[in-house]
């Protein structure tokens, strides 16, 4: 019975995926992910991004979030950009041009050592995380490693982005949400809950775009 209904979930899910608009513009446009316009949504409404930019984006994998920043940045007079973009992720990622990606779990000595002589005494000016855990269905339990992700997002933040930076998280609604915005909003000035048109109606999923840390920052 079990395996019935997860099949018929399953071939919704595909239907709804293959007739998604998002997921046909990504197509169209070359992005790698339907994600790619709940960032362009994101950066437009809040702002965030300005030229000479370092950009840090955390969970990267597939890459499409890494691809509109880096068209945001692209120098308008000749190659290259004016900015720099660095991904990270557990999983291997196909090249984006002029994006710096890093293998590994940035919580590793290594990975953070590699990815801080990579960028210098340059603090950062946004950091983005997309990181979603692979879910159980044990709603506690997937609460949980949401909340999870979402405080490693913020601990990154903290340590490396200038005073008047931002961070835009993926979150859900649900148990532990009310929590991890009690978190954000202790370590930067204004927190504000977004959810994109191109985040799909019937999911609890939501974005925190936090602006400004309370605490010193890098200059």
């Amino acid at each position: 019975m079990k395996s019935t209904k997860k099949n018929k979930f399953s071939a919704a899910w595909l239907m709804d995926h293959i007739n998604d608009p998002y997921v046909k513009l990504a197509q169209q446009q070359g992005y790698r992910a339907r994600a790619a316009f709940k960032l362009t949504e994101i950066l437009d409404q809040f702002q965030l991004l300005k030229p000479g930019a370092t950009v840090v984006d955390l969970g990267a994998t597939p890459g499409s979030w890494s691809q509109v920043v880096r068209e945001r940045l692209k120098n308008k007079s000749g190659p290259g950009i004016h900015g720099r973009v660095f991904a990270l992720d557990l999983l291997p990622m196909e090249p984006v041009a002029d994006v710096t990606f890093l293998l590994g779990d940035f919580r590793e000595d290594a990975v953070l050592a590699e990815f801080e002589s990579l960028v210098g005494d340059g603090a950062v000016d946004l950091v983005l995380s997309d990181m979603a855990p692979n879910l159980s269905g044990v709603g506690a339990a997937d609460a949980a490693r949401v909340a999870h992700l979402n405080e490693l997002a913020l601990e990154f933040a903290v340590s490396h982005l200038k005073k008047r930076g931002a961070l835009v998280t993926k979150s859900f609604h649900g148990s532990g949400f009310s929590q991890t915005v009690k978190l954000y909003k202790e370590a930067f000035q204004k927190v504000t809950e977004y959810k994109p048109k191109a985040s799909r109606s019937n999911s609890s999923e939501t974005f925190l775009v936090a602006q400004g840390l309370k605490a010193a920052g890098r200059e």
